[in-house]
């Protein structure tokens, strides 16, 4: 075994740090999945009721996950109704990269609901909307967390970058660990 032992992340000040660092990664992802579901959602259920505008929709939301992490976090630094350096940039990006797998999840999820399903429901004397509350999102729902799994995947992963933005996470050990030439501090924002 080489280096020092115990590990310089074992020390407790830099154990607190790691557990401050880690609520505001999970905080920050959290709350960009919570906006996305509330955003996605609504937006899923319109355009799967109007196939013409998923085409557009879909073609957005990828066309913004196309765009990199990075390049995102410095364009949104520039909009004033942001506030520039902090959390509600990162806040904002992490929400617009989580719209796409959101999306493609719940349309794709009622696209497979057996036709027959709903007229099964409309012959029992549901509504529309039972049908689509009884019927359809049930069964679209395996299809929603996976979507909701890609996208919290994906936010832990681009969170790390929003340290560069002052949005605080994990990523603030990374960046300080490249830039002291730590292993020990990129070790601490990589592991946990």
């Amino acid at each position: 075994m080489t280096g020092p032992w115990p590990p310089p992340w074992w020390d407790p000040a830099l154990a607190r740090e790691i557990l401050q660092r880690s609520v505001e990664h999970l905080l920050l992802v959290g709350t960009a999945i919570g906006l996305a579901l509330a955003i996605s959602l609504p937006l899923g259920l319109v355009i799967s009721r109007r196939p013409r505008w998923a085409g557009p929709v879909l073609a957005l939301a990828s066309t913004v996950q196309t765009i990199p992490s990075l390049a995102i976090f410095g364009l949104l630094l520039t909009v004033p109704l942001l506030g520039g350096i902090g959390t509600t940039p990162a806040i904002v990006a992490l929400t617009l990269y989580a719209l796409l797998p959101l999306l493609r999840g719940l349309v794709t999820g009622l696209a497979q609901v057996p036709p027959g399903l709903k007229e099964a429901g409309r012959a029992l004397g549901l509504s529309g909307r039972q049908v689509l509350l009884h019927v359809e999102l049930p069964l679209a729902v395996p299809s929603l967390m996976a979507g909701i799994r890609v996208a919290t995947v994906t936010g832990v992963g681009v969170a790390t970058i929003a340290a560069a933005v002052g949005a605080g996470g994990l990523g603030v050990f990374l960046f300080r660990g490249i830039a002291t030439v730590n292993n020990s501090l990129i070790l601490a924002g990589a592991l946990p």
